[in-house]
């Protein structure tokens, strides 16, 4: 077996591997074109090994053609072939070599290793597992293949398989970085926290410099409400990796979270220089102004953001209730119309529409936004609320009580849908019924008696009202 590592030999005109590629395959290939292949194997199968480090699939593929032609039975070759071949996504092609080169050598474990990957490639999960299996039923110590089926059920969400495997995996080799790193990862799944941060920890004793384990550890520590260990933990990813955009973004989320907002903008700012096009940046900064009350600047944020991506649906609802605050209506009626084209299963903003519509006096088509709204949550007891008030003021005072009846539906101990029943029956002249209705709204909330003694002190002070109340 040639060493794909090594240099090339004295009898080279060669530079080392250190030198440039491209002149090594220029050689090589003069070498083909003059048949002198015999004579530079070794030159050929090093440069092969130099196509696989610096990912230059289509010239090991042309290398190692020549090779085949006057070697057709050598495994090793076709195994190389189908790496390259899977670099480039030509799988069926790949599994080919693959299985070529396993009708040669059975036993070959990284054909079998390959021949996973590019049967998951292709969507043949049960061959891609009967493969692995393949090499435990040989060696059921072998801690790529143990590992590989881990990753393998990872990917289709079973966890707990994955375990088990990642586990044996250790047992065998207890240096094994990457399986402490996948068995935090599946117990984050599994909401199981304090395993998962166990795992990544022991993953960054092995690998102290790895920022995605000191990101995935921060995450994890967020989870468990560890904020300022977090930032710590995100800040070791930075310190390793100043370019980690996604660990500026969940900086910038914990110090939000942690009311230090400026630190929090300067985050997202960072964030932004390193991806302009990151709208959940801008969108974030949006609502962190928003959340200090300066409107001006969450509303030049939120615009940010949509000019990034025009369908960010909540960027929209977000500026619309800034323009709605700040007595724009129009541009936040605007805006909220253009969250339901977007997303027409969205109650905010079909709720926040209604609600800006009824402030303007445009109760039809306020009753048609809280309808849309109900559409999609029919339990919700503040839109049938809404709308029963929007009814009421109408004057549409059937379906006021229809909606009125929804919110006792949904919540039977609520006083004020009962008093606004009774008012209801009051004005049809339903004299018995909304008295009834009063009685349970005072016996739930006797505050409701005050209410009712200033919006109607004359009955209040009746004679045959306070008999029909029950009063003295």
């Amino acid at each position: 077996m040639s060493n794909f590592d090594s240099d090339f030999n004295n009898n080279d005109n060669f530079e080392s591997r250190s030198r440039n590629i491209d002149e090594k395959i220029k050689k090589c290939k003069n070498i083909l074109q003059v048949g002198s292949i015999y004579n530079y194997l070794e030159t050929v199968e090093s440069t092969i090994q130099l196509c696989i480090e610096y990912n230059r699939p289509e010239d090991g593929i042309y290398l190692l053609d020549a090779l085949l032609t006057i070697s057709p039975y050598n495994s090793e070759y076709c195994v190389k072939k189908g790496i390259f071949l899977n670099d480039i996504s030509k799988y069926e092609d790949a599994l080919i070599c693959f299985e070529k080169a396993l009708s040669l050598n059975p036993s070959d474990v990284e054909a079998l290793l390959e021949k996973a990957i590019t049967e998951e490639n292709l969507g043949l999960v049960a061959s891609a597992k009967f493969s692995l299996q393949s090499i435990l039923q040989v060696d059921n110590h072998n801690e790529e293949a143990l590992f590989s089926l881990g990753l393998l059920h990872q990917r289709h969400s079973e966890y707990q398989k994955s375990i088990e495997l990642f586990s044996k995996t250790i047992e065998v080799d207890p240096e094994f970085a990457e399986a402490y790193y996948e068995l935090g990862f599946c117990y984050e799944n599994l909401n199981q926290y304090s395993k998962a941060l166990s795992y990544y920890e022991k993953f960054l004793d092995l690998d102290p410099y790895n920022a995605n384990g000191w990101y995935n550890r921060g995450i994890v520590l967020v989870k468990m409400n560890k904020l300022e260990k977090a930032i710590d933990s995100y800040d070791l990813a930075l310190a390793i990796k100043d370019d980690f955009g996604s660990a500026l973004f969940n900086k910038g989320n914990v110090l939000a979270d942690l009311g230090h907002y400026r630190q929090a903008v300067d985050c997202f700012i960072e964030a932004i220089k390193i991806d302009p096009s990151d709208e959940a940046s801008y969108y974030n900064i949006g609502n962190i102004y928003e959340e200090l009350g300066d409107l001006t600047s969450a509303i030049k944020y939120y615009s940010e953001a949509v000019k990034v991506n025009e369908e960010y649906y909540e960027a929209y609802l977000a500026r619309g209730s800034c323009y709605d605050a700040i007595g724009k209506f129009q541009l936040a009626l605007k805006d909220f119309n253009k969250v339901i084209s977007l997303s027409q299963d969205n109650t905010d903003a079909w709720y926040a529409k209604a609600d800006l519509e009824y402030s303007l006096g445009k109760l039809q088509e306020a009753v048609r936004s809280y309808r849309s709204a109900i559409k999609i949550e029919p339990d919700n007891y503040e839109l049938w609320f809404d709308l029963a008030e929007t009814f009421f003021e109408i004057g549409n005072w059937l379906e006021a009580l229809n909606a009125f009846n929804q919110c006792i539906k949904i919540d039977p101990r609520d006083a004020t849908s009962y008093y606004g029943k009774a008012k209801v029956n009051f004005i049809l002249s339903r004299t018995q019924e909304a008295v009834n209705c009063l009685k349970t709204a005072f016996t739930l909330d006797p505050a409701i008696r005050s209410e009712f003694a200033r919006d109607y002190p004359e009955i209040k002070s009746s004679k045959l009202f306070k008999k029909l109340l029950g009063e003295p």
